[in-house]
């Protein structure tokens, strides 16, 4: 085979490069530049022995090889080069090339074409033009290489006015595909928004000469991307851009990094400088495009004369000029410490992108506020954050030039900070700028908006600090909050609602809404109609800016349900007792019918939200699922393992004895659940009622039902996740003793937990199932048979055999 001689021996190829990527004390730029040096000198070599004084033949690097920049696993981007005069003679040395590669074990990415062949390909192939943008001599013909670098070089500037919208629209369409690298909890380095991919095509708008991307920080971006991705070709052995979850303890460890977390937040601060180094170049291309199409037509009709764009006044020092918010020519940013926020302020209303010259202008003369602010800055910062969808890029390119650290010095704790939850879409930081843009949406439904919009900004800044979040964050709002310039009483409803932002959200979904204590607790906690009613529109937005599985009909009418309930303790009624509610027609009905034939039976009835408008078709909210069984033992973990096994989530579940009438003996249990089909259609009631009867006679194995499903269930290689764990919850029902269980939610978790409670012979009143994501919540509020609640000690041993069950 070709090249086997190169190959071998301590001093080959094959073992210099191995070598070399063992090297510890060389990583980096230097490490990527040796291998692409001892790769040039091997393949030098080769292109030698094959074609000794060739002339009219060369070797070129393209692509990445071109730039230099090979990580351990990367592909040889190579060309082939000729004058087209001895093809067989190139064909033999292509050979005498590609093999001793191939015979590595190296990817190779290979063409063999004249000088015209490579630039009719490049007109036709967008991806084949960026590569040879980058194109490097390695061997032969010098001559032959330059020649198409200015060819190729030439083609490209003459064509940019064409090529760079299609570039753009590649790089589009990429990013809808891959998804913004800065928020992603398993990056493609490359494809993703902000990824490696993009510095090239910003490379490639650089070589076109129209625009220039903004320098600073983008090279050490780029180069932190790359040393991620060696890190990542050194840990795998493999050829991957992507960062698995599971592979990240071990590349942060081959690159020094205290954790996967540590990694993430590097890998998200480079990206952001990528994503955002974009955002001004391409808006700068297309100033630069629209310019020029536009003045032909300008100076044929004044005469040849070019008119200077108008500038619009937005504010005090604050103009727009060129679809661009700029500073006026009379601002001082060194004198007037209220400007930057001024001005983006000016620019979400406006919905117009600041300009980088300008952010960098303020940037430079820019110095604290004193404390508290003066009421205009604490006015644009309002207005600022109440703009909706603009905020979002005005706050990146506040954020991209230090100007937001100086402005709130605690947020550079929650800046790029990662949430390892498939629910959140968003980084920390990203996060209370989206619930501030949801928040901007309910201004009109609460009293202080103000506080609202404050709230929305800070819910979660206590997440760069140990402990509890809420209880961190409620420190820093207050003092924010303050720093700001709101009076005490504002300050102490800010650290309210950033304190209790989860509470109503979790209540609704996790404790019983007919029990007193829980509608009390709430009422205890919130203090104030006025509070309550920032708390439900803060809830709601912090919902919906974490992601689609963090709210639904079904968690807004319960928190509706449960606002409505605080509302009325607030305005000083007495929660109704649980135990006056009495049974209704149909449920006698079903408890009848149940005696009678002795066995299970049961009623499905659809239940919808009334449409927001008269148009609209009622959003579902889930289905009512009504059981009435003689009572006996195991009803709970046969329901829910028949559920389980008809892919019916559980929702909420209640759990009672009717009384029946006189002359009607024996005892009936009614169950009242909530359910939704995880997929599909729901199952026919008739179905449902023949596997209840199988599972309460024994004829129906489900744990081996359930246990096959188990076994098919997809998990994540390499995700470990947390054990469950079971509390009781302290005070929190006079009626019953609440147990809450976390754990990885899985098919048949609920009927797990209904036998293990069965088996600790304690009766269930409720079950309040919530799941996010992977992770369930659920709360069980648990009596003796006697109907009163389980003393301390016997709660937390049912606690401890429940969480020992769930743990085998």
């Amino acid at each position: 085979m070709h090249g086997q001689a190169e190959n071998s021996g301590p001093g080959g190829y094959a073992a210099a490069r191995l070598r070399l990527l063992n090297e510890k004390a060389r990583s980096g730029p230097p490490r990527r530049s040796a291998l692409a040096a001892l790769t040039d000198d091997w393949l030098a070599g080769l292109f030698a022995a094959g074609a000794p004084g060739a002339r009219g033949v060369s070797l070129v690097a393209v692509g990445g090889y071109g730039r230099a920049e090979l990580s351990p696993r990367s592909d040889l981007d190579l060309l082939l080069l000729h004058d087209g005069s001895a093809t067989g003679a190139v064909s033999a040395l292509a050979d005498r090339l590609w093999y001793p590669v191939w015979d590595l074990g190296l990817a190779l990415d290979h063409s063999v074409r004249t000088p015209a062949e490579a630039r009719r390909t490049a007109g036709e192939d967008l991806k084949v033009q960026l590569g040879l943008l980058d194109a490097r001599h390695i061997a032969g013909d010098l001559g032959l290489t330059t020649a198409l670098r200015t060819t190729v070089l030439a083609d490209w500037r003459n064509q940019a006015p064409k090529r760079l919208p299609a570039l753009r629209e590649l790089c589009e369409e990429r990013a809808a595909r891959q998804g913004e690298l800065q928020y992603l909890l398993e990056p493609d380095l490359k494809e993703a928004r902000g990824g490696l991919r993009d510095v090239t095509a910003l490379r490639a708008v650089a070589a076109s000469w129209l625009a220039d991307a903004p320098r600073e920080g983008l090279a050490e971006a780029r180069s932190g991307l790359l040393d991620v991705r060696d890190a990542l070709h050194l840990t795998t052995g493999r050829a991957t851009d992507r960062l698995a979850l599971q592979e990240q303890d071990q590349v942060a460890a081959e690159l020094g990094l205290l954790d996967a977390d540590a990694l993430l937040r590097q890998v998200y601060e480079a990206a952001r400088v990528i994503a955002y180094a974009g955002d001004v170049t391409w808006r700068e291309v297309g100033r630069v495009l629209r310019s020029r199409s536009v003045r032909p037509r300008l100076r044929a009709m004044l005469g040849g004369g070019k008119p200077a764009p108008e500038r619009s006044p937005l504010a005090e020092g604050v103009v727009e000029h060129d679809g661009e918010v700029v500073l006026a020519r009379a601002a001082r940013p060194d004198r007037d410490p209220v400007l930057p926020l001024r001005a983006a302020a000016a620019a979400a209303q406006a919905g117009l992108p600041l300009n980088l010259h300008a952010v960098r202008r303020m940037a430079a003369g820019a110095r604290a506020l004193p404390s508290p602010w003066p009421a205009e800055a604490r006015q644009q910062l309002l207005t600022l954050l109440g703009s909706g969808r603009p905020t979002v890029d005005v706050w990146e390119a506040l954020e991209a030039e230090g100007l937001i650290s100086l402005l709130l010095p605690d947020w550079d704790r929650v800046r790029c900070r990662p949430q390892r939850n498939a629910v959140h879409l968003w980084t920390v930081d990203r996060h209370l700028i989206e619930t501030a843009v949801r928040a901007s949406a309910f201004t009109r439904r609460v009293s202080r908006p103000d506080l609202l919009l404050i709230a929305a900004l800070l819910h979660d800044i206590g997440k760069g600090w140990p402990g509890d979040h809420s209880v961190a964050g409620e420190v820093i709002a207050r003092d924010v909050a303050a720093r700001i310039g709101f009076d005490p009483a504002d300050v102490t409803v800010v650290a309210t609602l950033v304190r209790h932002h989860l509470l109503l959200v979790e209540t609704a979904t996790r404790r019983d809404l007919d029990d007193p204590a829980t509608v009390r607790s709430v009422a205890e906690a919130v203090g104030s109609p006025g509070t309550l009613e920032l708390l439900h529109a803060l809830t709601e937005a912090d919902a919906l800016a974490t992601g689609p599985a963090a709210w639904s009909s079904w968690r807004a009418a319960l928190v509706a349900d449960l606002v409505k309930r605080v509302s009325a303790v607030l305005a000083g009624q007495a929660p109704p007792d649980p135990e006056e509610a009495l049974p209704t027609a149909q449920h006698e009905r079903l408890a009848l019918e149940a005696v009678a034939t002795g066995a299970p039976v049961l009623s499905l009835r659809a239940q919808t939200e009334p449409a927001a408008e008269p148009s609209d078709d009622p959003e579902p909210l889930g289905v009512e699922l009504l059981i009435a069984v003689p009572e006996q033992a195991g009803v709970l973990p046969a329901v829910a393992g028949v559920l389980a096994m008809h892919r019916l989530t559980v929702r909420t579940a209640e759990l009672r004895s009717l009384d029946l009438p006189d002359g009607v003996d024996g005892s009936v249990l009614l169950l009242d659940w909530r359910v939704a089909a995880e997929y599909g259609s729901l199952p026919q009631a008739a179905r449902l009622r023949a596997d209840l009867v199988r599972a309460l006679d024994g004829s129906l194995d489900i744990s081996a039902r359930l246990a096959e499903r188990d076994a098919a269930y997809p998990r994540r290689r390499g995700v470990v996740a947390p054990p469950p764990r079971v509390t009781v919850a302290p005070a929190a029902s006079r009626h019953a003793t609440v147990i809450e269980v976390r754990a990885q939610d899985a098919p048949g978790l609920l009927f797990r937990i209904g036998r293990a409670l069965e088996d600790a012979a304690v009766r269930v009143r409720s079950a309040h199932v919530s799941t996010l994501g992977a992770n369930a919540v659920d709360a069980f509020y648990v009596t003796q048979e006697q109907g009163v609640p389980l003393p301390g000690e016997e709660a937390v041993a049912v606690a401890r055999k429940l969480e020992e069950a769930l743990r085998a």
